[in-house]
């Protein structure tokens, strides 16, 4: 009796080690897939973010000065002047609980300015919830804060 019940909690240990080695949320994959998130805000790719994004999705700009749902942000993301020359995040912190994670640091992004010719370069301070529901990620929630500009803004 005493083997059988060893037997049955090192399985169930076992397939626990196999589910969180298989999520989503793994460490890696979830920084591979955000730094997929960040090309597809710059490239205007609303079929992949359609996919990605959560359709409770919530995007708080700085300081709460825009919101913007799903339906907005993609709306947003067709019209080629708010398609960035750059984007990259760095200096991220990684946190989960459960089947949510969240990943926080520095996006910096470079805009082109009206002449096409020069650009500026923002830096925001972000935060993005991701969210697994049956075996895919999918990012919830955004907030982003201006930390430092080109522009002296």
């Amino acid at each position: 009796m005493k083997k059988v019940l060893f037997m049955t909690v090192c399985l169930a240990v076992f397939a626990s080690s196999i589910t969180k080695a298989q999520t989503c949320l793994d460490n890696k994959k979830l920084t591979k897939l955000d730094a997929q998130y960040e090309n597809a805000l710059r490239t205007g790719d609303t079929k992949f973010l359609d996919n990605l994004l959560a359709p409770e999705f919530s995007w708080v700009h700085n300081l709460a000065s825009l919101k913007e749902s799903k339906t907005q942000l993609l709306a947003r993301l067709r019209k080629p002047e708010e398609q960035a020359k750059e984007r990259r995040s760095h200096d991220i912190v990684f946190h989960r609980l459960g089947n949510t994670a969240v990943l926080q640091g520095l996006s910096s992004v470079d805009k082109w300015n009206p002449d096409g010719k020069t650009f500026r370069t923002s830096r925001y301070q972000f935060m993005r919830t991701y969210v697994e529901q049956h075996g895919e990620c999918k990012l919830l929630a955004v907030q982003t804060m201006k930390v430092w500009s080109s522009e002296g803004d």
